[in-house]
């Protein structure tokens, strides 16, 4: 079985993001760039799954400038056998993310495709839900837990009421919870091997999908400051402030 782990590269969850002066868009100048928390969650399972037998080969993908390498070669010191770039100077939105997905998935004949349920930096929680869409591939969102069993792919997600599971036959999409594991560090040799390890550069065009924008950005700002809070002395005093300046009750 092969698995497919597409994975992206976003500003890393420790960094503050600032918009630019003229809040045209976020300052990416000097920030550390990382793996999307969510992908490394969906390339430790599908190395664990490898480990266990299930699998024989795990195949990384991402989308982006050179510099998206990086997270490639990362990913792959974690375990992943290969990657692959698809190259594109534009940010796209998750509809055509999940078009090159496809391609990609098509072109690798993969029989499990293993993502994020969503970026830290657009949290749309889409590409997923697309992908299984375009392919016509059964999906499992949210999970938590993953099993293969024979030709079936046996995920437990997490919804509002608890945990459902659901049997997937394969090929299929699978999302990744931050339940599902915890992402491995990779070793010094590890990271040694990944620089060797074969890395394929693919220019979007080459792919023959329409990444054309559907919605355009009007301007990031920071959110408002909140002022800070007030003690009261009695609840009599909260009910008249929650009254009068809140206005939150009548």
């Amino acid at each position: 079985m092969k698995i497919l782990v597409p994975i992206k590269r976003v500003v890393d969850y420790n960094v503050k993001v600032r918009p630019l002066e003229d809040g045209s868009d976020v300052d990416l100048r000097n920030v550390k760039m990382s793996v999307n928390p969510f992908c490394e969650i969906a390339v430790e399972e599908a190395v664990r799954l490898k480990e266990a037998g299930s699998a024989e080969e795990v195949v990384v993908v991402s989308i982006g400038e050179a510099k998206a390498q990086e997270q490639i070669r990362a990913a792959m010191a974690m375990g992943a056998d290969r990657g692959i770039l698809i190259t594109s100077h534009a940010k796209l939105e998750p509809l055509a993310v999940a078009k090159c997905l496809k391609a990609i998935v098509e072109k690798e004949h993969a029989n499990l495709v293993i993502l994020g349920k969503q970026s830290i930096d657009g949290d749309n929680n889409q590409t997923g839900q697309m992908l299984a869409a375009l392919t016509s591939m059964p999906q499992g969102t949210f999970a938590s837990e993953l099993k293969i069993e024979g030709d079936k792919a046996v995920v437990t997600r997490e919804i509002d009421g608890g945990l459902q599971t659901v049997s997937l036959n394969l090929p299929a999409v699978v999302t990744t919870d931050l339940r599902l594991n915890e992402p491995r560090f990779a070793s010094l040799p590890n990271i040694m091997k990944a620089k060797k390890k074969p890395l394929e550069t693919i220019p979007v065009d080459e792919l023959g999908v329409d990444v054309a924008a559907r919605t355009t950005l009007l301007s990031v700002a920071l959110p408002p400051e909140r002022s800070g809070g007030v003690k009261v002395d009695s609840v009599a005093e909260l009910v008249e402030k929650l009254k009068t300046e809140a206005k939150v009750i009548a």
